[in-house]
């Protein structure tokens, strides 16, 4: 429900989607929902469901007895508990940009944007990668780092689900666990990872998307008022994600410039730290994935594993995208990163209009 395919938009296409308002454009998110039947409140099929459990990425995160902000306040969940989804409701009209609900551990209704949707799944550990490395994915909701398997009590950081880091190894420690090594690609340091908690990936899971079309009938769109990216083939919508520009802030105005941009330069994963559009000195954001520039100065295209709460501006500046999306749009537009490479440029790339003020 972050996104809507091709085949989706060809059929929204023909009742004139781009003349929709921007609610309705949001609304579209829901169609799958509400073309089957479902109404606020009711319950979706858990079969329908793509995963099991949600991991809470605020603080304070209310829990209510309905899926409405109006609702009974019945306790508060705090950030990085993981807890089953036991269904997914539309909720009423507010909060307007995001109508999902899930139904958490049999207790009450969290609004989707404070819960990342999660996997709990172990990896065979990949017995040889070379000292160049290779790039693996968290498939479970966290997993603590530490700097020497010697120390344990020495945590350096804590990965999130869907999130990218370049590999080396592995290391068996006196218990039999295998580890690998991320090299840090911001900092000159390294730490430890359960090697189970990564699965390696593959050629074909960043291979390029329609590369039987030219690159210059390529196109993508950020609607700001609507929150909204629309990817064009030939000036026909294939796909549409939703997102989470740059706001304004106390500490500065971070809002996403309109305007011409294009996507010249790709990281699969990047550190975000220490000043940079989308973290700020306060943030430390380690496997940002799938990152696709706009502009030299970081600004770009990426996923996000600190919250969900996509379809309202509130970045740094950079435009928030599920991994998911990220991916997509890493995969779809030029230039295409050839595979083991940690970052790549050219003079090139997809055009990215951003348009509209907010």
């Amino acid at each position: 429900m972050d996104f809507l395919d091709r085949f989706t938009l060809q059929q929204i296409s023909r009742r004139s989607f781009l003349k929709l308002s921007g609610n309705g454009l949001l609304a579209l998110f829901c169609m799958p929902l509400l073309e089957r039947g479902y109404r606020p409140g009711m319950e979706i099929d858990p079969q329908e469901i793509p995963y099991q459990f949600g991991r809470i990425t605020g603080n304070g995160v209310t829990v209510y007895d309905k899926p409405s902000l109006g609702g009974n306040f019945i306790k508060n969940y705090y950030q990085d508990l993981v807890f089953p989804i036991d269904h997914i409701t539309l909720g009423d009209e507010e909060p307007r940009y995001n109508r999902i609900w899930y139904h958490m551990n049999g207790e009450g209704y969290v609004h989707s944007g404070s819960v990342q949707p999660v996997e709990l799944l172990e990896n065979p550990t990949q017995v040889y990668i070379p000292p160049q490395g290779k790039l693996a994915e968290v498939t479970v909701p966290y997993t603590d780092t530490f700097w020497t398997l010697e120390r344990p009590d020495r945590v350096a950081y804590r990965l999130y689900y869907n999130t990218t880091h370049w590999v080396n190894g592995p290391i068996r420690d006196d218990t039999g666990h295998d580890w690998y090594r991320i090299p840090d690609d911001k900092w000159d340091f390294y730490y430890m990872v359960r090697a189970e908690h990564m699965r390696i990936i593959t050629p074909a899971e960043v291979s390029a998307l329609s590369p039987g079309v030219p690159p210059e009938a390529k196109r993508l769109e950020i609607r700001l008022p609507e929150q909204v990216v629309i990817a064009y083939e030939n000036d026909w919508p294939i796909y549409m994600c939703r997102t989470a520009t740059g706001a304004r802030f106390i500490d500065g105005d971070y809002r996403t410039r309109p305007g011409r941009y294009i996507t010249a330069r790709k990281r699969p994963s990047r550190h975000m730290a220490a000043g940079d559009p989308a973290a700020p000195s306060s943030y430390d954001l380690p496997g940002v994935p799938w990152v696709t520039y706009l502009t030299e100065s970081g600004v770009s295209f990426h996923g996000t594993y600190w919250h969900n709460d996509f379809g309202k501006p509130r970045s740094h500046g950079c435009i928030n995208l599920s991994c998911a999306a990220a991916r997509w749009i890493y995969r779809w537009t030029t230039p295409v990163v050839p595979f083991g490479e940690t970052w790549y440029l050219e003079d090139t790339g997809t055009i990215v209009d951003a348009i509209g003020e907010y």
